[in-house]
Formats: C-alpha cells, structure tokens, sequence
C-alpha cells in the first residue's frame, strides 16, 4: 500500500514540476491525435453530406460498411498501414514507417468512419420540414443543404468529438506502426504500456492520470454539445 501511494505521490510531482519528458508526450499525443481529427473530419463531412443529400445505387451497403468500420480494431488498422508503408509495401519508398505521420495515418483511418458516419446520422436526423420550408421560401439546393448542415451541428461536434476520444485512447494501432521511439514517436498511451512493462511506475501514472483527464473533459464537452443539442430540439 505504501509503495503504490508513494507511486502516486512521485506521478503528482512529475506532473506539479511540468517534467521535460512528461510534457514532451502529452504534446505529441495531443498533436498526432489532432491532426488525425482534422483529417478525418475534412474527408468525413463532406461524405457524410454526400450520402445525406443523395441518393444512389448501393447507398445502403457503403453506409452500413461505414457503421461496421466503426468498430475496426485498431490492431488490423495498424497492420494494414504497416504492410502499405513497409519496405516491401507499395508506399515503402516514402519511409513514413516509424514516424508521427504514420501514426496520423492509422488514426485518420479509425476516426473518418466515426465522424462521417455519426455525422450522416445527425444530418439525416434532422427535421424534413426544415428542407421544406427552405425550399418553399426560394433557396438553392445548396443553401439548403447548409441550413440541414447548421441544424445538424451539435450531432456533428458530437461526431467530431467521440472520434477525437477515440483516437487518444487508442495504442495498438500507432504501436504497430510507430514503433514507440523515445523522443520520436512515444506518445501517452504506449508510453503507459511501456513504463508497465519496466515498472516504472510514475512517468506511467502521471501519464494515466492526464489521459484520464483528457477523457473526462471529452466527455463532458460531448455532454454539453448534447445537452445544448436537445435544448435546440424543444425550442
């Protein structure tokens, strides 16, 4: 008992001192976490949009294999963007292998189903009476589809927002094609893993710790959103 309060203690230092290490993960977490998130959601939106707006054959199929792609786990993420970026793979050439932007890669893949098909729901979900009173007062398909999209914003950030907690989460798939390299490309989540495995135990509580603060501000920023969505509904 003593040794895991005096683990907690040394977690609480690292983290009051601001350590150099300690920063240095959180920052790049936070950066490749980020990036992946724009990415996905420049791609997701407008394809969410797309199949909200439109009608076309085999519509049906590709939104449920975005609804099953919600689940992928990341561990096959990670092996797939590994045999692309390998030597031996077709994008091997670009040595992105063991780099952040490979990590970006894998986790733009496992946050665009969740962003654009959460999004397409939000979209769809909206009130038909919206396009038509639009329509009826003269708007163009586009301005139409704009005023959809802005009643469907709070479904929308709450896509963005569950992809976003995703993907911070996330350590097989980044692990895979990261490699986890002090300095490079360690990011909070394989270095909790890592300093598990060493026994090193507070660098990988003060790391949990602020990854679990992470969550809990995600997931009341999702509350919010919802909150001020259903208060938008009633009124």
């Amino acid at each position: 008992m003593t040794s895991i309060l005096d683990g907690f203690s040394k977690a609480f230092s690292l983290i009051l001192h601001l350590n150099a290490e300690l920063l240095a993960i959180i920052v790049l977490s936070v950066k490749v976490s980020g990036t992946a998130l724009v990415i996905s959601t420049l791609l997701g939106l407008p394809l969410s949009a797309f199949f909200g707006f439109r009608k076309f054959p085999l519509k049906g199929l590709m939104i449920s294999l975005l609804n099953t792609f919600m689940g992928l786990p990341p561990v096959v993420v990670g092996l797939f963007v590994y045999l692309l970026l390998s030597r031996s793979g077709p994008f091997g050439f670009m040595a992105l292998l063991y780099t952040p932007t490979a990590m970006v890669i894998a986790q733009s893949i496992l946050a665009f189903p969740i962003v654009t098909s959460l999004s397409h729901s939000a979209i769809i979900s909206v009130d038909p009476l919206i396009k038509q009173a639009s329509l009826t007062l003269g708007a163009t398909p586009f301005q139409t589809s704009v005023t959809i999209i802005r009643e469907a914003r709070y479904g929308i950030m709450s896509a963005i927002i569950a992809a976003f907690g995703r993907v911070m989460a996330e350590v097989g798939a980044i692990l895979i094609v990261g490699g986890n390299i002090a300095g490079f490309t360690r990011v909070m989540t394989t270095t909790i893993a890592l300093e598990t495995d060493k026994g090193n135990f507070e660098l990988a509580l003060a790391l949990g710790i602020i990854l679990l603060g992470i969550s809990l501000l995600i997931n009341l920023a999702l509350h919010v959103v919802q909150k001020r969505g259903l208060v938008g509904v009633r009124s």
